[in-house]
């Protein structure tokens, strides 16, 4: 089974491995959340059908922290902050080249395309605006490792914006990458998660080490 990072009445959160979608809408399709939920099913000896929505999603290709509510409280609690940004989510990535300073910001308008996001010129074009920050934390062979803070929650975003840059992630052939990853999918891994619990108010943090 994938890492659980923490669980309780209300809660699951665990680590989804590259490659593996969050969902599908195919049924009969490996996912983390029938992975998720056959674990809970031996955990808890559950027989009925089990109640677990995913309170945000990772791309396919890429690896990280999924947090998902166990009880319709929890999530209508969680959707709202989600909404309200009060959940924060830091992702690392490995990226080709070199960014224009040591930490910054990149704001785009980005519009969802054909299974990719698309930059575009403004919101009369279709567009969001799309806001992320940066940290340079190493730079060796012409690659550069960065933390990502998301101010906005756009499809594709982190890769959209880097790509846009001249910057893609690692593996990362749909923004751009000429470059091979050494693990299945790509260089982008969500790494920490820090929220309110929706029910016993205690601050919570969970941590994940990228695998690059």
């Amino acid at each position: 089974m994938t890492d659980i990072l923490f669980y309780d009445n209300h809660l699951l959160a665990l680590v989804k491995p590259p490659m593996l979608p969050t969902q599908t809408a195919l049924s009969g399709d490996e996912n983390l959340e029938d992975r998720a939920k056959l674990w809970l099913r031996k955990e808890t000896g559950k027989q009925g059908s089990i109640f677990l929505q995913p309170i945000h999603r990772l791309d396919k290709p890429a690896s990280g922290i999924v947090l998902f509510a166990r009880s319709s409280k929890a999530l209508a609690r969680l959707n709202h902050a989600m909404r309200e940004r009060q959940i924060h989510k830091t992702y690392f990535a490995l990226v080709e080249g070199n960014l224009p300073s040591q930490e910054g910001t990149l704001e785009h308008c980005l519009r969802h395309g054909d299974f990719r996001a698309e930059i575009v010129a403004g919101e009369h074009q279709g567009g969001k605006k799309s806001l992320l920050f940066y940290k340079v934390l190493k730079t060796q062979d012409r690659k550069t490792l960065l933390e990502i803070i998301l101010a906005t929650g756009r499809y594709h975003q982190i890769r959209a914006q880097l790509g846009a840059i001249g910057c893609p992630i690692v593996g990362d052939k749909k923004y751009g990458s000429h470059s091979s990853f050494k693990h299945p999918g790509i260089a982008l891994h969500h790494g920490r998660l820090s929220f309110e619990h929706p029910v016993s108010k205690e601050e919570i943090t969970l941590q994940s080490e990228r695998g690059f």
